[in-house]
């Protein structure tokens, strides 16, 4: 029996900014994969007609003059919805580049993107939650792929591609085994709050421990070694608050604020989307993004709650 061809197109997307209702592409690449191996590919400079944030610069290192004649996008994006057509879009955070070009869609064409989304970064996650870092040099990293030239679109895109099949395999291994498992899912949320509990349990117990250590060291004991070479320290640190409005200036004249601050992004989110600001400072924020993101999670609600 032949095999079915299953083709997926892996992507990225270069931009002028990072707020996709404002901002627009720098850069596109994609690479067509049939059952796992590269087929073809299609990259292209495109001219935003607007101004390309040094922010973004000084990321892809795409400039005003470097895309100067290109084509713009009315111009390119037949030729990038050709070469996606309808089939499923594979991207590291993929959310970012598929807004991005489905507000290009919709502004050249009059039709929203309905193609099949597929998060490698979500995937990531989920196969080595474990791991500190989920982005896109981890992940070639961890299937020993090569990532060289990495913020140019075909270079990720690239990269991505001979990195996803070995992700993918992963994911669906994992996949169908939870799959398995969902006929038995009263069971196993028993048995999570059980695990949950015994962690608790522990978490407690190794605190107990490191208040005998701590007594230990502040009666005068000195280090100990494990077996395996392990050392137990005792370290004092002081530390002290500030009253932020007396040192904001001077941290910024030293060029320093960012470091010493840390913004509370959450915050401003529930501030842009509320009804306490005025159109322009909403506006004002928006356009100051960064990333786009998505995360997906399961709450426990504690029984009396």
């Amino acid at each position: 029996m032949a095999r079915k061809k299953v083709i997926e197109i892996v992507l990225d997307t270069e931009t002028t900014g990072l707020d996709y209702t404002k901002e627009r592409m720098v850069e596109f690449a994609g690479v067509r994969l049939e059952n796992g191996k590269v087929k073809d590919e299609f990259q292209t400079l495109i001219n935003p007609q607007q101004h390309i944030r040094k922010s973004s610069i000084a990321i892809h290192g795409i400039t005003q003059e470097m895309v100067q004649d290109a084509p713009t996008e009315a111009e390119i994006m037949p030729k990038i919805l050709e070469f996606i057509g309808d089939y499923p879009i594979v991207a590291h955070n993929c959310i970012f580049d598929y807004s991005y070009l489905n507000e290009a869609s919709i502004r050249t064409t009059g039709k929203k993107l309905e193609n099949e989304r597929i998060d490698t970064q979500y995937m990531f996650k989920e196969v080595y939650p474990e791991m500190e870092s989920h982005g896109l040099d981890a992940l070639t990293k961890k299937f020993k792929v090569e990532l060289v030239n990495h913020h140019r679109a075909m270079a990720d895109a690239m990269s991505l591609a001979l990195a996803y099949p070995k992700l993918k395999k992963l994911y669906l291994q994992k996949y169908d085994w939870e799959n398995k498992q969902l006929e038995n899912i009263e069971y196993l949320f028993e048995r999570f709050l059980r695990i949950q509990q015994s962690v608790s349990v522990m978490q407690s117990e190794l605190q107990d421990l490191k208040s005998v250590f701590k007594l230990y060291f502040e009666l005068g004991g000195k280090p100990i070694e494990s077996q395996h070479g392990d050392m137990l320290v005792y370290q004092s640190k002081q530390s002290f608050h500030y009253d932020f409005e007396d040192i904001k200036d001077i941290l910024e004249e030293v060029g320093a604020l960012n470091k010493a601050v840390k913004l509370n992004c959450g915050f401003v989110d529930r501030l842009c989307n509320g009804q306490s600001l005025d159109e322009c400072k909403r506006e004002a924020i928006k356009a100051a993004r960064k990333e786009i993101s998505e995360n997906r999670n399961v709450q426990i609600i504690k029984a009396g709650k």
